[in-house]
């Protein structure tokens, strides 16, 4: 440098009007004050037409586009979806015909079983853990290894298995049952277990060869739910490993079968953004010509919301 730098002169700069600019926020699309006595459809219209508010709404309408064409909505689940109190609203998106397809992990047969059995579940695992009591309920591994082993000699699946055995017992909240209700129902329901990550795997009434073999047989019913998922809606609720994993095993599976699985709608909703369910869910597998969504927040929240915006689409539509 033969001079020594000095503050740069803003005199050449070049502008333009303000208005001539495209802007990505418009007061056009903001949010509008909430009026007393109004309904769901007010709300739902008076969110801003941004971001998540947006996305909301989209998944709702793709999931009612589904539902009116006779297409799948399937819910894959963690057992926090469960623990936080939404049995009632799953059964109920089931028993409207909404939700065609149930698939969980193994903990979730653990809260489902157990609030069918006495009404409460999720015990407090510190205090167990301290005194060497967690995951020692007789009843719940009992039940639930008893159901495994009939699940693999009858080639039922683990769902399935769990579902009727259930009803068969008539259990005392059996109708707050996800699993029962899909037996009900007949509609798929299917149980994705990773050996040594549930209470029931450390008693001695546990049979690994049976729950592995109830559990690939859901797997292998899960791929058929996948393979008919064109044009259907896919929702990831609460399961940050096992189920994206799953469900990017049966895709391939499935495609690499000669399905064509590539224009459907994919929704991740949990309270962070996981890398497993972004990639494995949200992006990869839409790839092809889908739509991924991702919506944060609370599962007591935005899973009762987005279940009252599906059913409100839906009687619009009068489906």
């Amino acid at each position: 440098m033969d001079k020594p730098l000095k503050p740069i002169d803003r005199v050449p700069l070049k502008t333009y009007p303000l208005a001539s600019r495209k802007s990505k926020v418009d007061r056009a699309d903001f949010a509008h004050p909430w009026k007393l006595e109004g309904t769901l459809e007010d709300f739902l219209r008076r969110l801003p037409k941004i971001l998540a508010a947006e996305d909301l709404k989209a998944v709702a309408s793709a999931i009612a586009k589904a539902h009116k064409a006779g297409k799948h909505v399937v819910m894959a689940m963690g057992a926090h979806v469960i623990k936080v109190g939404l049995n009632p609203i799953v059964v109920d998106m089931m028993e409207r015909g909404i939700i065609t397809a149930i698939a969980m992990n193994g903990a979730g047969i653990i809260h489902d079983l157990e609030l069918a059995l006495i009404g409460r579940t999720s015990e407090d695992v510190l205090e167990g853990l301290e005194q060497g009591a967690f995951g020692m309920a007789e009843e719940s591994a009992d039940f639930l290894n008893q159901a495994s082993a009939k699940a693999a000699k009858e080639g039922s699946g683990l769902g399935q298995a769990v579902g009727r055995a259930i009803i068969k017992e008539n259990l005392p909240f059996v109708k707050e049952s996800i699993l029962a209700t899909a037996a009900r129902f007949e509609i798929p329901a299917t149980v994705h277990v990773a050996i040594g990550t549930d209470i029931i795997h450390i008693h001695p009434g546990f049979d690994p060869e049976a729950a592995g073999k109830a559990s690939y047989d859901d797997f292998r019913l899960f791929a058929s739910v996948v393979a008919a998922l064109e044009d259907g809606v896919y929702m990831n609720i609460g399961s940050a490993v096992i189920m994206p994993e799953v469900f990017l095993k049966a895709l391939t599976l499935v495609r690499n079968m000669g399905h064509t699985v590539k224009r459907f709608t994919t929704v991740n909703m949990d309270f962070i953004r996981h890398y497993r369910p972004m990639t494995n869910v949200v992006h990869r597998p839409t790839a092809s010509g889908g739509q991924g969504y991702t919506l944060i927040g609370h599962h007591e929240i935005m899973f009762p919301l987005l279940a009252a915006a599906v059913i409100e689409e839906i009687g619009r539509s009068g489906s």
